[in-house]
């Protein structure tokens, strides 16, 4: 479900525009625009370039499911791609975009634009220089890499070779695409937030592409995926470099392990670092047991966790990528009403978008795998798996977005340690809730022993966020605003409305299946559509209006 209501919605058409980057001064760091975008419409602004991303994901996994089904293959494919993605949110995504944003913005407030230049010289050259060994080691030793995280594949010899062969091409990936989050942190410190949005529908369109026509001329059609994400890196890492030229920031890079801003950056990434290999241990814990499981559990979950990071990365990630900033803006001012203001504005809207979102997956589940996925070797009973793992996951999904909003009022105030504590917790109670579930539902002999997997995952980001939330306040960091009660209570009711609304229209399962694609095209667009009326009408009726949501700059 969309929320469109940023006080000048992004369009498609508007793309080139978005696109642009004015010249800037010579000094950028002493230029202030006359009006500053809100919260809000920079959040507009980053979850329409992520909507373009999201929905051409659909269309690439679609495209996947349809070409290569769900098979020992395509396991093969996504533990290739899992791994440098898991170090990608490790050393970029996660730990170092942490780190480095705030003390970006704070150089960016209190130094002069040469100093900042020389920052980023020392950064990008330390980091390069990093994940170039790392790329190197993880190239040579693939199939070891291969057994620790998938230790599953050591009694499938087909699964392991593929795998190993796959990373080599996949594992270079981490290099560009960690640039590329490096490139991203500065547009967003200079509120260009559109172009690293933008940037990820370059992946989905390379692997499209590839997997379209290059993969009909390769002896193992999958290889296209792997070649794809190789040369999706370099196409999104070349793409961002222009914006930042205009920005005057660019420099050769340098090794500076030295340099006061990198050590900075490394004091407070060491322990962001470890948070963020909790979140992907928690993940990569899933896939290896996963593959330990029946054939197709690894993709099974891969499509289920695909529709939960719709509304993920739409909104929730949206919000967490403007708020950041903001944050860190607020606190290097001292600006403390302001710094929990604007944390209560993003809990509010993201409350009032994931509540909604996850009651649509539950109902909804069956019906958007079918539509999306269920083609060519994707089969109805692939479908059922994928569902059971969707509902699992969606039972999670307004803690997935709580815990972006939240961990990012640590790490703008450059407080690392304590939500990487409040994240170990979590993942200890995950792993055992992975065995105890997957376990309890071998024993009652359910087929969908996979589901147990995403269950865990989504209890411990309840967990997670309530301890995150506990924390905030007992700090005195985060003073909840006026309203909440009520607002819980409006959005309960919306909710309740929609779902009545839609199991009330929603045919069954076997119906939907018999239909051609643009019959479940039509049918899905109009029961989202129907839904999201329904649920903001009738937050409309109960009093809620949009100039409540619009946030401070």
């Amino acid at each position: 479900m969309r929320l469109q209501q940023s006080p000048k919605p992004v369009d498609l058409g508007a793309l080139p525009h978005l696109l642009t980057v004015s010249k800037q001064p010579e000094h950028p760091e002493k230029a202030r625009p006359e009006k500053q975008t809100g919260l809000l419409r920079a959040s507009g602004t980053v979850g329409s370039m992520t909507l373009i991303s999201r929905v051409l994901g659909f269309v690439r996994d679609m495209v996947i499911a349809r070409l290569f089904g769900a098979n020992i293959a395509t396991d093969a494919f996504f533990v290739a791609f899992k791994i440098p993605n898991f170090f990608r949110r490790l050393f970029a995504e996660g730990a170092f975009s942490q780190a480095f944003v705030p003390v970006f913005t704070e150089y960016r407030e209190t130094q002069n634009h040469e100093k900042l230049r020389d920052l980023v010289r020392h950064v990008s050259g330390t980091l390069g220089a990093v994940l170039l060994l790392l790329s190197t080691i993880g190239v040579s030793a693939a199939p070891l890499v291969i057994l620790v995280f998938a230790p599953g594949f050591a009694d499938d010899s087909e699964r392991l070779d593929l795998a190993a062969r796959m990373l080599r091409l996949t594992f270079p990936y981490l290099f560009f695409i960690s640039m590329v989050a490096l490139a991203g942190g500065i547009l967003n410190s200079f509120r260009r937030f559109a172009i690293p949005a933008f940037t990820p529908v370059l992946l989905n369109v390379c692997l499209i592409a590839c997997a379209i026509w290059l993969s009909p001329h390769m002896e193992t059609p999958v290889f296209a995926l792997a070649w794809g994400a190789f040369i999706a890196g370099v196409v999104q890492f070349l793409f961002q470099l222009p914006f930042l030229y205009r920005l005057n920031i660019l420099q050769w890079p340098r090794w500076g392990w030295k340099h006061p801003g990198v050590q900075k950056i490394l004091t407070l990434m060491l322990p962001a670092m470890l948070g963020s290999a909790v979140v992907q241990i928690n993940l990569l814990l899933d896939t290896l047991i996963a593959s330990m499981l029946q054939g197709g559990s690894v993709s099974w979950l891969y499509f289920a966790d695909r529709l939960v990071e719709f509304p993920l990365g739409v909104f929730g990630i949206a919000i967490a990528t403007v708020i950041l900033p903001s944050l860190s803006q607020k606190h290097a001012t001292a600006d403390t009403q302001a710094f929990s203001n604007n944390l209560d504005w993003a809990l509010r809207l993201s409350l009032l978008i994931g509540v909604p979102s996850m009651l649509g997956l539950l109902i909804l589940s069956q019906p958007m795998l079918i539509t999306l996925f269920q083609y060519g070797e994707f089969t109805l009973f692939d479908t059922r798996m994928a569902a059971y793992a969707l509902m699992a996951y969606a039972v999670g999904l307004p803690a997935f977005i709580l815990v972006k909003i939240l961990a990012p009022a640590f790490f703008a105030r450059q407080d690392t340690r304590t939500p990487v504590k409040i994240a170990i917790r979590a993942m200890l109670l995950n792993m055992l809730m992975n065995i105890v579930f997957v376990v309890t539902l071998i024993y009652l002999d359910f087929t969908a022993t996979h589901a147990g997997l995403a269950l865990a995952t989504a209890c411990a980001a309840w967990i997670q966020t309530g301890l995150l939330t506990h924390t905030l306040k007992q700090q005195q960091v985060y003073r909840p605003q006026q309203g909440w009660s009520r607002l819980i209570i409006q959005i309960g009711a919306a909710t309740l409305t929609m779902c009545a609304v839609l199991i009330y229209f929603m045919p069954g399962a076997e119906t939907w299946a018999q239909w051609h694609y643009w019959q479940r095209g039509i049918q899905l667009t109009g029961l989202i559509a129907a839904g999201a009326a329904v649920y903001f009408g009738t937050l409309w009726l109960s009093g809620v209006r949009m100039r409540h949501f619009r946030g401070h700059n």
